[in-house]
């Protein structure tokens, strides 16, 4: 087992895996790269690098992170519950630079303060400090690393980055907010509202509340919960201590036990990260079903496809040309040598039968004529049309991304269809096996038609034709059946071929527009169809993902 697949199974609780909720956010992110906002997929991704390496590390320990602003007393407030003089205390500027980190139990937590960034030099184990005296008190704070961190609103802009870096780290967050200044947009608008999310591992403390007349007390505390609910923190605490006469401060340090000691707080931080940029991610995705093509739709565009590529001209010259090469073989040799001198209307297209008579001779290109306005402007509609069916209703996001994957490669279009037609296979420059036998029959009628023109020539110069000696058959002249024979028969054979012929040129028209149409077809599934797809596909992936992340 892995250690992330070992982390989610120490975090999981009531039946949530914060494994699959991870991998669902992370699988969303993927499928919603160059289609969603940049810096939003971005910052998912880094909410689920984020939290993969949290689930890596211990899972004993709560981080608790003490910020606050400058002279809100949130050092004072790190000291008072470390019992330790660790962070210097100040009220004019910010004295704390770094992040500094007390840990009860060092066991395990040296991998938890390297992901953190807190460098030795700043990290104290309490445990190793304790005095007989205060080890009862203490104690209660085992698996605790307590962080102070920079001032939020410090002129070092180094500081207010620590303070964001850290803010997005810690499991548990106590905002330190001192009497003067505790309607600071400042922190409200940056840090306490945009928490609505994450309200679940906060807590307030109103520090310094020992300058506070007692009367007055309770009315600020009021006033503090006002700003708390009109930010949508409800659930959020409110604690009034004075760090420097210990007023609030057991009260501080046994909320924040019981949030060590019910090992919940970075189970809820990972759950508040994970839906909160999850449910961003389906705001921009939006709710509309998953689509998919119809099949109406295609055959429309592979129609306009095929339509500006030359199909129907090539299937016509197909058709003309198996009437003009079957018709020559099976038609009255004579004849056929006349219609021999016209051109072959596939050889004018340059799409030439190969020698195996199955397939085009393949120059790459052909002299069909170029699309017409028309038909790019069929093309052009029918792409739209199909981009705007499938994804009316979605999320503009997701409307732009069907759109462009069905134009970007429009350009290649006329090169790629005439491409096509060159290479596509027809069984069109074959010769029946019947009409090769025909062929014979016809010369050897045209044969004995000439032979019997011959013989009567000579019997009639001879003055013998109608001699009783010369050959007859029922009463004629041999030589003259010959002759009328031959041309009768390789004539009437011949016109009864043209309804053979008509059948087969049609055939072969059929059988070379369904080999056409398929080729087509590749060409705009390639270029239009299946990258619009791939989009469909992406936008059913991110909804399943995120609804396996927001489960």
């Amino acid at each position: 087992m892995t250690s992330l697949l070992e982390g989610a199974k120490r975090l999981v609780t009531r039946g949530t895996d914060i494994g699959a909720r991870i991998e669902g956010l992370d699988a969303a992110a993927h499928a919603a790269r160059g289609r969603l906002d940049d810096a939003l997929v971005d910052e998912a991704s880094t909410v689920v690098d984020r939290a993969t390496g949290r689930l890596r590390l211990s899972a004993t320990h709560t981080v608790v992170a003490i910020a606050g602003a400058t002279g809100s007393g949130k050092s004072s407030t790190f000291n008072a519950l470390t019992g330790l003089e660790l962070s210097a205390v100040g009220v004019r500027r910010p004295t704390t630079s770094w992040a500094s980190a007390c840990v009860w139990g060092r066991d395990g937590a040296d991998e938890l303060l390297e992901w953190l960034g807190i460098p030795p030099r700043h990290q104290t184990t309490r445990d190793s400090m304790l005095d007989n005296g205060r080890r009862d008190q203490q104690s209660e704070l085992d698996g605790v690393v307590l962080l102070d961190l920079p001032d939020h609103d410090s002129t070092e802009v180094s500081h207010h980055l620590e303070v964001d870096r850290l803010v997005d780290l810690a499991d548990v967050l106590v905002w330190v907010l001192d009497p003067q200044k505790y309607a600071d947009a400042a922190i409200h608008d940056r840090y306490l509202a945009p928490s609505v999310d994450h309200q679940d591992v906060l807590v307030v403390a109103l520090n310094h509340i020992d300058t506070v007349p007692e009367e007055r007390r309770q009315s600020m505390l009021d006033d503090v919960r006002r700003l708390l609910d009109d930010d949508g923190l409800h659930r959020v605490p409110v604690l009034p201590i004075s760090a420097r006469e210990g007023i609030g401060i057991p009260e501080l340090r046994a909320e924040i036990a019981r949030r060590a000691a019910e090992k919940q707080s970075t189970r809820l931080r990972l759950d508040a990260d994970i839906r909160s940029i999850a449910t961003r991610l389906e705001s921009a995705t939006g709710d509309a079903p998953t689509r998919v093509l119809p099949a109406e739709r295609v055959a429309a565009l592979d129609d306009a496809f095929a339509d500006a590529a030359g199909v129907p001209v090539v299937v016509d010259a197909v058709e003309r040309s198996t009437r003009m090469r079957v018709g020559r073989a099976t038609g009255w040799p004579v004849v056929g040598w006349v219609s021999g001198l016209k051109a072959d209307p596939v050889k004018a297209l340059e799409l030439d039968l190969g020698d195996d008579s199955r397939e085009f001779a393949g120059r790459g290109r052909t002299t069909l004529p170029q699309a017409t306005q028309v038909q790019r402007a069929r093309v052009d509609g029918e792409v739209r049309s199909l981009a705007d069916d499938v994804s009316a209703g979605l999320a503009q996001p997701w409307v732009e991304a069907v759109r462009r994957a069905s134009t970007a490669r429009l350009g290649e279009l006329g090169d790629r269809l005439d491409a096509a037609l060159a290479t596509a296979q027809v069984k069109a420059g074959r010769t029946p096996w019947w009409a090769h036998l025909v062929r014979v029959l016809q010369w050897l009628l045209l044969a004995a038609a000439v032979g019997g023109l011959v013989w009567t020539g000579v019997l009639a110069a001879t003055g013998k034709l109608q001699d009783a000696d010369t050959p007859q058959v029922a009463g004629v002249a041999l030589a003259l059946v010959l002759l009328v024979g031959g041309l009768v028969l390789g004539i009437v054979i011949g016109l009864g071929c043209r309804l053979a012929v008509a059948g087969v040129a049609r055939r072969r028209a059929e059988d070379a527009d369904q080999r056409l149409r398929e080729a087509v077809r590749e060409v705009s599934h390639e270029l239009v169809v299946d990258p619009v797809e791939v989009e469909l596909a992406a936008y059913t992936s991110v909804r399943t993902a995120l609804g396996k992340a927001l489960a």
